[in-house]
């Protein structure tokens, strides 16, 4: 399972950004999906996460700012960045739980990362 990360860039405080994470390959289930960020010298922390089923959870940090949502016909996961704050930047990634064909597990996997930079 390959998932690509895109939408990153640079904004201004108070403005906004859309993240897409795109999954392909051999899914059987695309389970939750998750973005995380991190800044250099700091952990990886959760940012949203969303549920197959639609069903949505926020860090403290992010809620009444950012919203998750998902197209499960396409596998991809949106992470919408409204009144963005200089302490939102950060690597942003996806990680996605799945059941890949001919497997009865679920696994993790990881997109590659996608820089959010926001500018006071």
């Amino acid at each position: 399972v390959q998932l690509q990360a895109s939408g990153g860039g640079l904004a201004q405080a108070g403005g906004s950004l859309t993240l897409s994470c795109a999954a392909s390959g051999s899914i059987f289930v695309l389970q939750t999906m998750t973005w995380y960020r991190q800044v250099p010298g700091k952990e990886r922390e959760l940012v949203a996460g969303i549920t197959n089923r639609g069903v949505t959870h926020y860090a403290d940090s992010v809620k009444g700012r950012f919203s998750i949502s998902r197209d499960n016909a396409k596998n991809t996961a949106y992470l919408q960045m409204n009144s963005l704050k200089p302490e939102d930047t950060a690597v942003y990634y996806c990680k996605a739980l799945a059941v890949i064909h001919d497997s009865t597990y679920i696994q993790p996997f990881w997109g590659q990362g996608t820089q959010v930079t926001v500018s006071s």
